[in-house]
């Protein structure tokens, strides 16, 4: 027994030394071994033209190709596998493109590709272009690419996973909610006074995930929530708009949206020059010069300002390590996360806040007075048909502006730079889908909004709210507490200037509010937060935040430059 035991740990360790020496043989001698070596900073590849026994792979982590995916793993090497069909592409092909984290080579096969695990917080991204005379070859059910983040601990697996049970729990909470807000109890009555309901439907999900019971990322809610309900939500929200009073709201809300522009500018400014005198070593890389932090906070700027397609624009712009660009998504979560739950409650208080600002809210009461008159004129009792046709011009919409805005975006694609607004399909679903309100605005279609289309119109809009919650994990706060600290001080300048200047101007808080989610949260929040006012205002937030898309990219490179300047 002794003796096996002797054997088997003699046959682990050749098979270890087995390992490390072919990666070691395969680095120093590529020309012997017909093998071919990528080597980018400290990450390495290996592209491998012969077959390895399964006793040597089954030691490293192993991987499909045409994966996305994160994973925590202590071991040192990887192997990229391939399904018969990619083989047979690659088989074909007389020529492969293979680009590893930035850089590229061509090889004329590949049997196996191998890589080294780059440690926590570090990626491993393979793309693969085959070509057979000239033109390129496509995979089958995959873009020909992978990509793999490596985690610093073991995630923390949820009780619930589901989609379905997921979303069950999530429609559950919102119902509780408005069920408990309307009842006429005293407890009730005082608790909702005390803490909006709109807060509530935001947090209670993200206290699920922060505890482990629910999982964001194991989920698409968020997904289907934003690229469906939301643009429908749009639709139907836009349907009864009245576009003269809505210009009639004055110059105010342009001021608040610049303010609010500037605000990001300046703040990310003071809290890079802030911290290089109190903690240096937050805003200091100390590494090349992609790892500079001014340059991961770039890309914040852009997703404040703008939105997701700027934020990626800021990333080619400024060439941020993408290793690193984890902890900047996770500021740019947290901290504008931590920024909307304080407006959501804000909005509980909005009488008190407009009342200390001494706004005039006139403008804004003769816009919800005379939809509220609009919706009185066309009531009427609801019918089977009526849901019927709102379903078919809500989702047809919808598709529409998915269809054009795939076209529209591959288009731009073609000419513009890669991290252009114009070549983000959700920007163009956004605007289209706000355009085609707009034209049903002027048609006999205006009229189902007596049968509820804004109602419905909300009801979207909370789901929305509910996922975007879900994604919120509170205990990350302490995951990296210094750059939340940033991120804390560069919000707390943006707040701060839109409270004075609404004081200056005597701007109403719904001025405030939507002009900073129109910046900080882009389309997918600025028209909950209006919303939250009263459904007649849902495009303000909707305009606003398309808007913000257009300056999003220079704003931010302005910010970028000038953090670069007080950058230690």
């Amino acid at each position: 027994m002794l003796d096996r035991t002797i054997l088997n740990e003699k046959v682990e360790m050749m098979k270890s030394i087995f390992v490390v020496a072919v990666f070691f043989l395969l680095s120093i001698l590529p020309a012997i071994s017909q093998e071919q070596v990528m080597v980018v900073e400290k990450d390495s590849l290996v592209i491998s033209t012969q077959e390895y026994d399964d006793e040597v792979l089954e030691d490293m982590m192993s991987f499909d190709f045409g994966q996305e995916l994160k994973k925590f793993s202590p071991q040192k090497y990887g192997v990229i596998n391939f399904t018969d069909d990619d083989r047979r592409i690659l088989d074909r092909a007389d020529r492969i493109q293979v680009m590893f984290n930035g850089d590229s080579l061509q090889v004329a096969e590949i049997e196996n590709i191998f890589f080294r695990n780059p440690g926590p917080q570090g990626i491993v991204k393979v793309e693969l272009k085959p070509e057979l005379a000239g033109k390129p070859l496509k995979f089958d059910g995959h873009d020909g690419k992978f990509k793999v983040s490596f985690l610093a601990k073991e995630p923390r697996e949820a009780l619930i996973t589901d989609d379905k049970v997921v979303f069950g729990i999530l429609a559950v909470i919102l119902a509780f909610i408005f069920y408990t807000s309307g009842l006429d109890h005293k407890n009730w009555k005082r608790l909702y006074t005390v803490i909006p309901a709109l807060f509530l439907c935001y947090m209670i999900p993200a206290v699920l995930t922060s505890f482990g019971i629910i999982d964001p990322e194991a989920t698409d809610l968020y997904f289907v929530a934003s690229r469906y309900l939301l643009p429908g939500s749009l639709i139907l929200l836009i349907l009864s708009v009245d576009i003269k009073s809505l210009f009639g709201l004055g110059s105010k809300s342009l001021i608040m949206f610049f303010t609010g522009t500037v605000g990001i500018i300046i703040g990310g400014v003071f809290a890079v020059w802030f911290f290089s005198i109190v903690h240096p070593e937050t805003v200091t890389g100390g590494g090349p010069e992609n790892e500079e932090v001014w340059r991961g906070l770039a890309t914040i700027a852009g997703s404040w300002i703008g939105g997701g397609a700027n934020q990626s624009a800021m990333l080619e712009i400024y060439k941020y390590k993408e290793s690193l660009f984890g902890g900047m998504l996770l500021v740019d979560i947290v901290v504008a996360n931590i920024w909307m739950a304080l407006i959501l409650f804000g909005i509980g208080r909005k009488a008190k806040i407009d009342k200390w600002l001494k706004a005039d809210s006139s403008a804004i009461d003769k816009l919800v007075l005379k939809v509220e008159k609009f919706q009185k004129s066309v009531d009427r009792k609801t019918t089977l048909t009526d849901y019927m046709v709102i379903a078919g011009l809500v989702f047809g919409g919808v598709a529409i502006s998915h269809f054009l805005g795939g076209l529209l975006s591959d288009y731009f694609k073609s000419f513009l730079d890669k991290g252009s607004t114009f070549n983000s399909s959700f920007f163009w679903m956004v605007v289209i889908s706000t355009f085609y309100g707009l034209i049903l605005s002027f048609t006999r279609a205006r009229s189902y909004e007596g049968v509820g289309a804004s109602k419905i119109g909300s009801v979207f809009l909370y789901i929305l709210v509910a996922t975007i919650g879900m994604k919120v994990d509170i205990s990350k706060m302490f995951d990296n507490p210094y750059l939340i600290f940033v991120g804390l001080v560069w919000m707390a300048i943006h707040a701060i200037l839109l409270v004075v200047v609404a004081k200056l101007i005597k701007a109403p808080f719904f001025f405030l509010a939507v002009g900073s989610q129109a910046n900080v949260g882009g389309a997918a929040s600025a028209p909950i937060v209006a919303n939250a006012f009263h459904p007649a205002l849902t495009t303000v937030g909707v305009l606003m935040a398309v808007f913000g898309y257009f300056i999003g990219t220079y704003g931010a490179q302005a910010c970028a430059e000038l953090m670069n300047l007080v950058s230690p």
